[in-house]
C-alpha cells in the first residue's frame, strides 16, 4: 500500500477508529515479533546431530528392503 494513501486513509477516520487501527497494528506487531523469535530458536534439521548418522551403512541403501528383512528375522525368531 502506497505510504501516503495509508495515511490519508488514516487520518480522515474519527479518532476512535484511529485509537482500533492503532491497537490493531500493535497487536499484528507482537504476533509476528513472536513468530519471528520462535523461528529464530529452531535449528535447521540438517543441522542436528543425528542427521547422516547412518550415511556410511550399505545395508540400509534400501531401507525398505531393510525393514522387510528386519521383519523376517525377527518373525522367525517369534516362531520357533
Amino acid at each position: 500500500m502506497e505510504e501516503k494513501g495509508f495515511y490519508n486513509k488514516f487520518e480522515t477516520l474519527p479518532l476512535e477508529a484511529q485509537k482500533q487501527v492503532l491497537t490493531f497494528m500493535d497487536f499484528l506487531q507482537k504476533k509476528y515479533e513472536l513468530n519471528l523469535k520462535k523461528n529464530r530458536g529452531k535449528k535447521s534439521i540438517a543441522k542436528h546431530r543425528f542427521v547422516g548418522l547412518w550415511e556410511d551403512r550399505k545395508d540400509l541403501e534400501d531401507s525398505s528392503q531393510w525393514v522387510r528383512n528386519l521383519s523376517k528375522k525377527e518373525w522367525k525368531e517369534i516362531g520357533r
